[in-house]
Order: C-alpha cells, then structure tokens, then sequence
C-alpha cells in the first residue's frame, strides 16, 4: 500500500503496480478523483507510464481489510508534518505481518512512527527522486535519479527487508536493503537540508546556486554543519559526505529543485522545522553553533506555515 501518492508515492506506487505489484493508493481530494477516473500517469525521463486502472482511496480501513487484509508493506510518503497523523489512522487498520517503512526527507520519520505503531512494525527508509504532482492524476518526474533504500533500524538484512527487495527488483525498481539504514538517511539528509533550504531561500534551483561563489559557499556550510552534528550524535561514514555529495550535485541538470521551493511558491506549509530546523534544534541540544541553517531558518519561517 502507497500511503500519500504524491510524487515519491506516485512514483514508486506505480512502477511497482507497472511491474505486477497488487498496490492500492491512498490519496485525497481532486488527486484521488483523478486516480479513479482515468488512472495514474507518469511523465519521467527514464520513460512515461499510463495505468488506466489503479486502485485508489482514502479508506485506509477498507484497503487494508480492517486489519485482517494481506496488505504486507505500507510506504508512508506524506510530508513530514503528517507523520503523527499517518500513524494514528495506521495503527488500528493494520495486520499482524504488515511492515510500515517511511520515506520522508528528514531523520526522525521511523521513531515517530514505531512510537505509534511499536517499534517493531517499522522499517527504516530514504527514496533519492525529484517528483511531483503536476496536476491531479499525473506524476512529473524530474531527472533520471530514482532509488528507495530501506532496513531495519537496529542494523542488520531481514527476511521481510529481503522480501520487499525481491519484490521491488522483479518490478524493475531500483532499490537496495542495507544494513545500515541510519547511514544512508543521514547521507540523504546531509545534502537536503542544504538543497531545500539554499533553494527555497534564494527562490532559485540548483544551477544558480552552483554559478554563485556567496551562495554556494553558504550551500556547503548547510551541509557541513549537518555533517558534524550526525557524526556528533554517532553516526559513521565510508567517506566524507560532503566531498561525496559535490560530483552528484555537479551532476544536476540546472533546473533541480528542492519540493519546498515548490511548496513555497505556491504558498503550501514547508518542511522547513525538519530540516534545517531539526539542524538547529539537535545542534543547540548537543551545543553545536549552525549559523547557516540558522539563517535559513530564520529566512523562511515567516513562509513555514504556508499562506
């Protein structure tokens, strides 16, 4: 089950349905009117998609079978403010074997979850994808990166972990169990809370932002100050993950942008208290200064609620 069919749900849910996947939506409004009547459309780079017939609700009780359906894995790809609200209309709907893995851009997506639902029912995830909603049934994805990682949050490969992944490969997904899930989303987060943050501030995408000395000066200690507050709360890398990051990020066509860019424009709420602001947050807790996401923090918040 696809909980939220925005972009990274939309995807993912229908590659998996394209790939012979029994996958149901859980959508709302004019997007889930859509779904109904004329089914899902993808608009990507790595070749467009039209499923006429998709199933589609936003009964998550009926989906799942009033807990005793055969619903085996929930993605959960609602906006960061939604967490608490998934969990609570997940909890009573679930079976005993479901899993529920998060794929929200923050690093706290699978502890708020397991505190609803038992730490036990959650899987760690991260999608790496730009993809959105470009009008109510079509998904626009933007550039060829499109990879979901997921696995238990105490470490390790799991029968279940192996069993998405096997039904993720047979659909074509890219997609990759690791043991080590806590890595992967701190990799992630590193480069968004700066890529969200510099985009939605400046109200430019990528390209600019690279071609400005100021900016992307400010971009790198974005990243850097999330760096050290992960490696200052324990968290291990391979390999510096800001020097990682920088041929990826030259990689981008110009027009990449951050989902909160988007959001802000269209005077949406922002996920801004997850990202750069968890940045300030857990710093000031583990007495770190972060005067860059600082700034962000401050340029944005009046914009945080939406219009």
């Amino acid at each position: 089950m696809i909980f939220g069919a925005g972009g990274v749900g939309g995807y993912f849910g229908a590659r998996l349905a394209a790939g012979g996947g029994d996958v149901t939506f859980i959508a709302r409004g004019p997007h889930l009117d859509a779904l109904r009547k004329h089914g899902l459309k993808l608009e990507s780079p790595l070749g467009d998609l039209h499923l006429p017939e998709v199933s589609a609700t936003d009964d998550v009780g009926e989906a799942m079978g009033g807990g005793a359906g055969d619903t085996d894995v929930v993605m959960v790809c609602v906006k960061l403010w939604d967490i608490e609200a998934a969990g609570t209309v997940l909890a009573p709907a679930l079976s005993p074997e479901a899993t529920v893995i998060p794929f929200e851009n923050g690093v706290d997506a699978p502890q708020r979850l397991a505190a609803i639902l038992g730490k036990d029912r959650v899987m760690g995830g991260s999608a790496h994808i730009s993809a959105r909603i470009a009008k109510p049934g079509v998904i626009s994805h933007n550039g060829k990166l499109a990879k979901i990682f997921f696995g238990e949050m105490e470490g390790g490969k799991s029968m279940r972990g192996k069993a998405f992944a096997a039904a993720c490969e047979a659909a074509g997904v890219a997609a990759r169990l690791t043991g080590n899930i806590e890595r992967v989303t701190w990799e992630k987060f590193i480069f968004l809370v700066a890529f969200s943050g510099m985009t939605a501030m400046r109200r430019q995408p990528i390209g600019p932002l690279r071609d400005n000395p100021e900016n992307w000066a400010m971009f790198l200690a974005a990243m850097g100050e999330a760096a050290a507050l992960a490696e200052a709360r324990g968290v291990t890398f391979r390999e510096d993950p800001v020097q990682a990051w920088l041929p990826r990020i030259e990689a981008m066509p110009d027009s990449y942008q951050a989902s909160m860019l988007e959001d802000l424009e269209h005077g949406r709420r922002l996920e801004l208290p997850w990202l750069s602001g968890a940045v300030v947050r857990l710093g000031a807790e583990t007495g770190m200064e972060t005067p860059a996401n600082s700034a962000i923090v401050e340029a944005l918040t009046p914009f945080a609620e939406g219009a």
